[in-house]
């Protein structure tokens, strides 16, 4: 899975479904409208690049790093 990838093509898909241009959502969102675009180029993002290690390496699905009490029960 590319991380970057996925995240980018998300980032403009909900974008778009929230009739946002990119502008609308660098004011939203308090970043600059190059951020914007740069994230959405797979340009911007290489924290993301460092999750996806951590989770690799921890053998575990990337998106369990965002799930608040995630595995709570099994420690």
């Amino acid at each position: 899975m590319d991380i970057i990838k996925t995240f980018a093509n998300n980032v403009k898909k909900y974008r778009i479904e929230c009739g946002y241009s990119q502008e609308k959502l660098a004011e939203y969102s308090d970043l600059h409208r190059t951020y914007i675009s740069a994230v959405e180029r797979c340009r911007r993002s290489r924290a993301l690049e460092n999750v996806r290690k951590i989770a690799d390496a921890l053998h575990i699905k990337t998106y369990l790093l965002f799930i608040e009490n995630a595995g709570e029960e099994e420690m």
